[in-house]
């Protein structure tokens, strides 16, 4: 008789989890694991990001969720990968902008196209980029953007800023902020936002521009000061840091966005079930709050939401690089 209970307590779960599946599609509800590719190392944001999506999506799912990292020119290895991918939903890529928007514009042959070889899926996240400063190498713990410039004046030859990449919209930053303050800036090329951090702190370069999720905690510390963001408004998390445009810098206001995309040829129906998924835990208390946390900010949008990002972002990244006189390489 004590079993009856149980036996319908794991009936009623079966039924429940059958329910959630083919609430997204039979497609999506079973296979082998589910592969979200990302183009970076593991520990940088936009693997956390990913992790904290394919977390949710494992439980809005009931299907096994993993994350594949392919790290390499700048998110190239990983966006030829999911070209070369079965367009079955078994393997789905989580791109920020820099691989699918700008790569194309400086890179001659990155080995993709992503007009033709990808579908988007999902917004996911928008990560914005600060400008920080070693306070202790310009002479004032207070500094700002004013300040920094007038030590950069002060010290000819000497103002190196920090970027994640080459050829990257840091990068191109540089140039924007050196134009409008009037400014001897050079960029200094790094591989992710973690060494310039390290180097910031220890004085080895004044400045640096980097993820808002890399910069905050030595922030909190006082070991770097954050001067400036990019974007159209300030951040809720850091209210008192200006935009570029309020120092009267203008043309870096895009933000750097996270989406989702799938190879070519994936099926319409699938992708809806995966937007709806994915769009799900997005809007989650717990994905907002993990990513906040992280300096991150969770944005939920449809796949015509992607796409029409993602061409904002191309049309934004063109100018940069044509104003940069920089040519494919």
């Amino acid at each position: 008789m004590k079993r009856r209970p149980a036996l319908q307590a794991l009936v009623a779960s079966a039924s429940a989890a059958a329910a959630l599946l083919l609430a997204h599609g039979p497609a999506l509800a079973d296979g082998p694991p589910i592969k979200i590719l990302v183009g970076f190392p593991a520990g940088g944001s936009s693997d956390a990001i990913a992790r904290h999506l394919a977390q949710g999506l494992q439980q809005e799912l009931g299907r096994s969720v993993v994350v594949e990292n392919k790290p390499g020119a700048g998110g190239q290895i990983a966006a030829q990968t999911l070209k070369g991918a079965k367009p079955d939903g078994g393997t789905i890529f989580l791109s920020n902008s820099h691989t699918v928007a700008m790569i194309p514009l400086t890179i001659n042959n990155p080995g993709f196209d992503t007009a033709k070889d990808f579908i988007p899926v999902a917004m996911v996240a928008v990560n914005p980029d600060v400008f920080v400063v070693n306070t202790t190498v310009i002479g004032n713990p207070n500094a700002g953007m004013k300040e920094f410039a007038a030590w950069v004046k002060a010290n000819p030859g000497k103002g190196n800023v920090g970027v994640p990449a080459p050829a990257s919209a840091p990068d191109f930053a540089v140039g924007v902020v050196a134009k409008a303050l009037g400014l001897d800036l050079k960029s200094a090329p790094y591989r992710g936002d973690a060494p310039i951090v390290q180097d910031v702190m220890a004085g080895q370069i004044p400045a640096g521009i980097g993820s808002v999720g890399a910069m905050s905690q030595p922030a909190k510390a006082g070991k770097l000061r954050i001067v400036a963001v990019n974007g159209t408004h300030r951040l809720s998390l850091l209210p008192d840091v200006p935009t570029y445009a309020e120092l009267g810098i203008k043309g870096y206001e895009d933000m750097i966005f996270n989406g989702v995309f799938a190879p070519a040829g994936t099926p319409a129906n699938l992708i809806e079930s995966y937007n709806s998924a994915i769009t799900k835990v997005v809007k989650s208390a717990d994905f907002v709050e993990k990513l906040s946390n992280l300096g991150i900010q969770a944005q939920a949008g449809s796949a015509a939401d992607l796409n029409a990002r993602l061409k904002a972002t191309q049309d934004f990244s063109a100018t940069m690089v044509k104003n940069a006189g920089y040519k494919p390489q």
